[in-house]
């Protein structure tokens, strides 16, 4: 009897959760995206699942001073955006360009450059990747993928792919 019951509400609970999923609102397909690294043969090196509202960064270590620099982008509304850059301090090729963003200071000698907001271009740039010395890595909640390790010294793609 025991299994009888049990086939009698399968068959009753499967229509009404196919009818649920039917008539319930879904997350649009547009919100799904990856965050994908190319090497320049085409070959996949990195591919990371990256929501809509999603944050990353490319952190790498600066060719003077040897500290750490990043970019941090965010996947919003379909979109690759540049939105800040968190930088210890003036060294060669760091600084902020007046009306890019706002520089603000991090409370420990360095400064943010926020607000930045600046959509890449095609969802995608390239990048010559640096020695191991220089390390680029992605950085995606805390964790670290070293594009050096995979690429060093040559070109990549980093791309936000999203679904047809």
């Amino acid at each position: 009897m025991r299994a009888a019951t049990l086939t009698a509400s399968r068959r009753t609970l499967v229509p009404a959760a196919l009818l649920l999923y039917l008539l319930l609102p879904l997350p649009a397909l547009s919100a799904e995206g990856w965050l994908e690294v190319h090497a320049d043969d085409g070959r996949l090196l990195v591919a990371l699942p990256m929501l809509e509202g999603e944050a990353w960064c490319l952190e790498w270590n600066h060719s003077v001073k040897g500290f750490a620099v990043l970019d941090c982008y965010r996947h919003r509304d379909g979109r690759m955006v540049l939105e800040r850059s968190p930088l210890p301090d003036f060294a060669a090729g760091l600084d902020h360009i007046p009306g890019r963003g706002r520089q603000v200071s991090d409370g420990e000698g360095g400064y943010w450059i926020e607000a930045i907001d600046e959509p890449v271009p095609g969802n995608a740039y390239r990048l010559r990747v640096g020695s191991l010395r220089v390390d680029h890595r992605l950085v995606v909640e805390g964790e670290r993928i070293s594009l050096s390790r995979l690429a060093a010294n040559r070109r990549v793609t980093i791309r936000l792919t999203l679904p047809d």
